[in-house]
């Protein structure tokens, strides 16, 4: 979540460029478009012509959880994604956050994780890419050089 715009920049040219290989018309991203990586990603599927599915951890996500910084270009995802899911979760929180990670998995037949390698808490990048490789996921990391962490 917390990446510096320089590496939010080059994670959004990696990812285009990753995508772009793809036929549009067949390209999905799904992605609970949380501030930084999750929406950079979002928003390269949009502009290289995929689809958006949304996937929220809670009933209660958009107002507990997205900042005031994040707010605007959270409604504008919303608004551009071809389905919004939002799990039957009252708060959000890890049980949440590892629910919405098993509803992406399953949805998906390939995770781009962004991802410094380090492993981290229970519903974070780490153990969604831990549970993909256990699935036999295919499982691309982009970590662009000189990338860091706000």
């Amino acid at each position: 979540m917390n990446i510096t715009a320089d590496t939010a920049a080059a994670v959004y040219d990696a990812i285009t460029k990753s995508i772009a290989v793809h036929n549009s018309v067949d390209l999905v991203g799904i992605s609970c478009i949380a501030r930084g990586a999750d929406s950079v990603f979002a928003r390269a599927v949009l502009d290289v012509g995929g689809r958006l599915e949304v996937v929220l951890p809670s009933r209660n996500y958009r107002d507990r959880k997205v900042k005031p910084d994040h707010i605007e270009l959270f409604d504008a995802l919303i608004s551009r994604a071809e389905i919004v899911r939002v799990l039957d979760f009252a708060d959000a929180g890890r049980d949440a956050y590892e629910a919405a990670n098993e509803a992406m998995l399953s949805s998906c037949d390939r995770l781009i994780a962004v991802w410094d390698g380090e492993t981290g808490q229970q519903g974070g990048t780490g153990s969604v890419v831990e549970l993909a490789r256990e699935r036999g996921l295919p499982v691309e990391v982009i970590w662009p050089d000189g990338a860091a962490r706000a």
